[in-house]
């Protein structure tokens, strides 16, 4: 039995017609059509230009990593004379492997306990409705925007304040810098947990309800497993916060708990006051300073994708 179409419906359906091309009219629209959208030399000629806007910068600095520093400071770089001296050396010269050991343990920390204590108040705020939800999650957004130079003399106010009252030397220890980074890396890695959550079919949890769980149980057998794509990319995140920064650790790290981006910088002032640039051994530290954090994205990386991808459609 066939339906007939109003006069409105047929001319609404030729206009539309009209606009798709011949080549695709008749199914349905898939992903792939949007390569369609450009030529094909003009896709490449993009990629090509993104790659090497990112690989270019990266090979010079592996090139200069590997030259003598008198030849850097002469502007003679090439592929001769390599000097793969540089890296002993930087590493006999800057304290780059206790600054590297106290990165990873701050910043490891700093993302595990910001992913963990985000996780915990993700959950209600994208299962249950409540009074003030929407101003409490758009306040984590506007944390962001806070320029971290603004928070510095607050933060050191507090902790001397802490380290008066309680007795013990809090500034310069593992703690303080570990609360300051999950001051930017908890509100980050709340809100991706909320959208990520939001994604997930309750009635997973109904079944879980159901065998016994309770609430508690059902959210680390059923929940967080789901989300761990999501915890993934949070923690990314939030440990990029405790690697790649100087400020707060100049001020709030002493000489046993320096970070690495501190040694770098301590390094850098120092090879300045020399008669020749150390500018071998300093693109070396940057190499050995980048290695961690790429590797950590190509393990990571389809966890990753995975998480952005699938939070990415829900709104507040």
């Amino acid at each position: 039995m066939t339906t007939l179409q109003s006069p409105s419906e047929s001319a609404r359906k030729a206009t539309k017609d009209q606009h798709v091309p011949a080549s695709t009219r008749g199914r349905r629209w898939k992903p792939q059509d949007v390569d369609r959208m450009l030529p094909a030399w003009i896709s490449r000629l993009v990629v090509i230009a993104c790659l090497g806007a990112v690989l270019i910068p990266v090979g010079y600095m592996l090139l200069l990593s590997v030259t003598p520093d008198s030849k850097v400071a002469l502007g003679e770089v090439g592929f001769t004379n390599l000097a793969f001296g540089n890296y002993v050396t930087m590493w006999a010269e800057a304290p780059l492997a206790s600054g590297l050991l106290n990165t990873i343990l701050i910043a490891g920390t700093s993302s595990l306990l910001s992913v963990l204590l985000g996780s915990l108040a993700a959950y209600p705020l994208a299962r249950w409705k409540f009074r003030g939800q929407k101003t409490f999650l758009y306040s984590l957004i506007g944390t962001q925007t806070v320029p971290g130079t603004t928070i510095l003399l607050p933060l050191f106010v507090i902790f001397s304040w802490i380290q008066t009252v309680v007795g013990i030397q809090f500034i310069g220890s593992y703690h303080a810098i570990i609360l300051t980074y999950m001051t930017f890396g908890l509100p980050l890695s709340t809100w991706l947990m909320v959208n990520y959550m939001r994604t997930i079919p309750r009635e997973l949890e109904e079944a879980a309800f159901v065998d016994g769980c309770t609430r508690v149980s059902a959210l680390f057998r059923v929940i967080l497993p789901l989300a761990a794509p999501a915890m993934v990319v949070a923690f990314v995140f939030a440990f990029l916060v405790g690697w790649n920064d100087v400020l707060f650790a100049s001020v709030l790290t002493r000489s046993e708990t320096h970070t690495l981006a501190v040694a770098v910088e301590q390094f850098a002032n120092n090879a300045a006051g020399t008669g020749i640039p150390l500018y071998g051994q300093l693109m070396a530290a940057g190499v050995v300073s980048s290695v961690p954090v790429v590797l950590l994205y190509l393990l990571l990386q389809r966890r990753m994708v995975q998480g952005l991808s699938a939070g990415s459609m829900t709104g507040v």
